[in-house]
């Protein structure tokens, strides 16, 4: 039997769902109710294939498309899979690894919160005021960044300023009566001074929502304290598959 029961499984394919609403890649095609993603290889999630829900053909071809999809697209093969899914154990199946070598981690935690999040508020545009993607991105965005950052139903881009420049940034993205969080970041000399939550309770005001989901690697600790600290608790995992490299040689 699968770790997840229907329940669960129908709640975290919900929020996979509306994730990917919040975070567009430049090309999307549906695969049944699997999402192939492709987005100039700028994030994980924009350049995989959500294999959520139903194909609507074998596992073992769905990911034969994938693969296909991935080649036009000049990206790797690779699929989202949430942990202890019958989708999961089926990809496994079919000869695939999870990418242990992913550079944001092998695996993520989405985490929800109904609670409001205290504390002052900062400016929230409605586009990134200067030095924001420069800041999020770590130098000039490529047009498949700014594309990301700056699609969806409804995007917010919260900033924070110190010392007359721009030194915290964070993205919001509203997709139904959920706040979508991303790209939290603070300039490394700014950092533990509570800028990361000043900027979350600036979406959080902006937003005027009453749910809130955010996706965060399961190895990053600090972010993970903060989010508990804020009423968030895990919905569940997901983790990136991509095919098992045949071997070479004798």
């Amino acid at each position: 039997m699968s770790i997840l029961d229907e329940t669960a499984r129908m709640d975290a394919r919900s929020l996979e769902a509306l994730c990917a609403d919040a975070w567009p890649p430049l090309v999307e095609k549906p695969l049944g109710d699997w999402r192939l993603r492709a987005c100039g290889g700028y994030t994980g999630r924009a350049n995989s294939a959500l294999a959520v829900g139903d194909p609507g053909i074998p596992v073992a071809q769905a990911l034969h498309t994938v693969a296909g999809f991935a080649e036009e697209q000049q990206i790797r093969p690779c699929v989202q899979v949430i942990v202890g899914s019958d989708t999961e154990a089926a990809v496994a199946a079919a000869g695939w690894s999870v990418n242990l070598a992913h550079p944001k981690g092998a695996e993520s935690s989405v985490l929800t919160s109904t609670r409001a999040v205290p504390g002052p508020a900062t400016e929230v545009a409605d586009t990134p005021p200067d030095g924001w993607l420069e800041l999020v991105v770590g130098g000039e965005p490529t047009p498949a960044q700014r594309h990301v950052l700056t699609s969806g139903p409804r995007v917010g881009f919260a900033s924070v300023h110190r010392d007359g420049r721009l030194v915290g940034a964070a993205r919001g993205c509203v997709v139904r009566d959920y706040l979508h969080v991303s790209v939290v970041e603070v300039a490394p000399e700014y950092r533990r001074q509570g800028l990361g939550s000043t900027l979350l309770a600036s979406l959080d005001k902006w937003a005027d929502t009453g749910h809130r989901v955010l996706q965060v690697a399961v190895h990053n600790e600090p972010a993970l304290a903060l989010y508990a600290t804020l009423g968030y608790t895990e919905s569940h995992r997901y983790r990136y598959w991509i095919p098992r490299v045949a071997p070479t040689g004798k």
